[in-house]
């Protein structure tokens, strides 16, 4: 027997965030990271508390890749505001954060559990509807993927004005993170009929509108925007129901050891681990007997209008296509290009420790083929 829950519920569309207007609590803790708040964004949703007259404390020590360190402080400034709801606002290291705050929180007080609204202002993560959430313990230079239902909101608001202000760079990185959850949710082991579908119709949003929204800023193209916003939450659930793979495992490595931003990790790796779960490289023309996961890369390609004369082309088609949007917004291929002051030697000192993280990471059991150590290794080692 299979199962899908959808949880949270999700507000979109024009003026999404009126909702905040109708909520039933006359009290709010509200985690948003310091660029929401200091650019002003953060006015877009509390004007709507203010009209309600509900009250607000806003907590914003918020930092990429929030730590444990971080998980704790944000655990004692809610206990002592014991708001009746939470609501954070951010990119996923917000709602990251404010996940883990409210579960350990709960954990001390076991009578408190508030309700909890997220609003996303990129598009990438997908984190307003996952029961996931990545924490990263700073001494160990580890990240940690956590995954349990009780992490995931009541509620998702997805409105455009949120994204609007977000940069070329960080539009590509984030919609490019959307891309590689969909695609690593569609040939998960755990995939089933329904998150297929979800991830079919992200693949198709993202192919037909992240460059154009890349390049927002000179269009002013809000269609754009908005069909990627709604693509990073499609995604989510498809992962969320599905899980993901190594490029993921991988990816956290990456962004743990040397900052490479999660995004930016996860598009460097996907074409790599496309060619090596089907197990091709340039010289396959074809596979006389193609694996599961082969027929699932070609048949995402043919969902996105890319497809070719048979299953292996199929899967090149879509691994060029990727470098092809890469190329497009220049997003670095290769670790040495994305973190140009790193030395060779520094990088290939850490693959051991980078893999047996990522072979011990949530994401990678659900991966379509089983990765032996050595294996993960030579993966890192051709990113360079």
């Amino acid at each position: 027997m299979q199962s899908f829950v959808i949880k949270p519920s999700i507000h979109f569309g024009d003026n999404a965030l009126s909702r905040l207007a109708e909520i039933e609590y006359k009290k709010v803790f509200i985690i948003a990271d310091p660029f929401t708040v200091s650019s002003g964004l953060i006015k877009s949703a509390t004007k709507y508390l203010d009209a309600a007259d509900i009250s607000y404390t806003v907590y914003s020590d918020v930092v990429p890749d929030p730590s444990i360190e971080k998980v704790v402080e944000g655990v004692t400034a809610l206990l002592k505001e014991k708001s009746p709801c939470i609501i954070a606002i951010g990119g996923g290291s917000a709602i990251d954060l404010s996940k883990c705050v409210r579960q350990f929180a709960n954990k001390i007080d076991t009578d408190y559990y508030p309700h909890f609204i997220a609003i996303p202002t990129t598009s990438g993560t997908g984190s307003e509807v996952t029961s996931f959430s990545v924490i990263t313990d700073r001494e160990k230079n580890i990240k940690h993927a956590i995954v349990d239902n009780s992490l995931l909101p009541e509620e998702a608001i997805l409105d455009v004005e949120m994204v609007k202000s977000v940069p070329a760079s960080i539009t590509a990185d984030t919609g490019m993170d959307v891309m590689t959850h969909a695609i690593e949710a569609y040939v998960s082991t755990n995939a089933n009929s329904i998150s297929d579908m979800y991830a079919e119709r992200a693949t198709q949003l993202c192919k037909n509108y992240l460059v154009r929204s890349f390049k927002y800023s000179d269009t002013h193209d809000i269609e754009s925007r908005e069909k990627m916003h709604l693509a990073s939450n499609l995604a989510g659930i498809a992962f969320n129901s599905a899980s993901l793979g190594i490029n993921h495992g991988m990816a956290h490595q990456l962004g743990a050891q040397f900052h490479i931003p999660h995004g930016r990790a996860n598009a460097i790796l996907l074409p790599v681990i496309i060619a090596y779960n089907c197990g091709i490289d340039k010289y396959t023309n074809n596979i006389s007997n193609p694996s599961y996961c082969v027929k699932k890369y070609a048949d995402m390609a043919r969902v996105i209008g890319i497809g070719n004369f048979n299953d292996v082309s199929s899967v090149k088609a879509l691994i060029d296509y990727i470098k092809h949007m890469q190329l497009e917004m220049n997003i670095p291929t290769h670790i040495s290009a994305a973190v140009p002051k790193l030395k060779k030697d520094e990088y290939f000192s850490k693959i051991e420790t980078m893999t047996d993280a990522a072979l011990k990471d949530r994401c990678t059991p659900t991966n379509p083929r089983t990765p032996k150590p050595e294996e993960i290794s030579e993966l890192f080692a051709k990113l360079w």
